[in-house]
């Protein structure tokens, strides 16, 4: 396409972007209510997935936590009981597939079928692609994506049966723009990103309207994993705006922290 086209849909994006956000401010969409819906956060330990496990408890949903950090999913438990929510943790190793079919057969058992699965469990090495280890090149494989497929695989088929669910995928700006030093963490997120945008597509292929699907990008933050994250890039809206149309640059810094140590 002709760059010239191309910057004038862009601008033409940007115009669309802010002016729907700003009849939002006068005419809000209503929010669907998740109150006693069941709730299933991987990652709920720390970071985004506890501060998404508070969120969901102030909404009266029932919570179940996964973390392979039993401290970590513990204190959120505490937490979103403290808020009136009803939780159920379990202490999971999202690498392991065994391992998340046999908790999810205890979940259905124990708490019942699951209506919003939110898949945020996550890892991050920082290091050259050299010095990458196999074996971290893949756990990060194991956790960051083909847990996706794990988990989904064991709590779809009771959303298929209602035609009631929602599927969480949370990726990462990193994965739609490379990032270096993140060569493995990058691959990881672009497959996260595709897998929700090819199972959005085979639902509604399928027919199944009332299973929706959601995926989010966010910049680094303080999870555990980094320490003092910062980035030099246009606002998210922006950025996927830039990144659709145009060959852009992005720029990110972050210091990672070895949780074996």
């Amino acid at each position: 396409m002709n760059i010239f086209l191309e910057i004038l849909l862009l601008l033409l994006t940007f115009i669309y972007s802010y002016l729907e956000a700003f009849v939002k401010l006068f005419i809000p969409l209503k929010r669907k209510s998740v109150s006693g819906e069941i709730v299933l956060i991987t990652g709920a330990g720390h970071g985004i997935g506890r501060i998404t496990a508070t969120l969901f408890a102030k909404l009266e949903s029932v919570l179940v936590l996964w973390d392979i950090n039993k401290n970590g999913v513990d204190e959120t438990a505490r937490e979103c009981r403290k808020l009136g929510a009803k939780v159920y943790a379990y202490v999971v190793d999202c690498s392991k597939r065994e391992e998340i079919y046999a908790t999810a057969a205890k979940v259905k058992e124990e708490v019942g079928d699951v209506n919003i699965l939110i898949n945020n469990a996550g890892i991050v090495f920082c290091a050259d692609l050299l010095t990458l280890q196999d074996s971290q090149i893949q756990k990060i494989f194991e956790v960051n994506i083909l847990a996706h497929f794990w988990t989904t695989r064991a709590f779809l088929p009771s959303m298929i049966t209602n035609n009631h669910g929602h599927i969480v995928t949370v990726a990462s700006s990193a994965g739609v723009i490379g990032v270096p030093f993140l060569v493995d963490y990058c691959a990881t997120k672009f497959a996260a990103f595709g897998y929700h945008k090819s199972l959005t597509a085979e639902l509604s292929a399928i027919k199944k309207p009332g299973i929706k699907t959601t995926c989010l990008c966010p910049v680094f933050v303080n999870t555990g994993f980094v320490k003092n994250p910062s980035t030099s890039f246009l606002p998210e809206r922006a950025l996927k705006a830039l990144n659709k149309f145009l060959d852009v640059k992005f720029d990110a810094k972050v210091q990672c922290i070895d949780k074996d140590k």
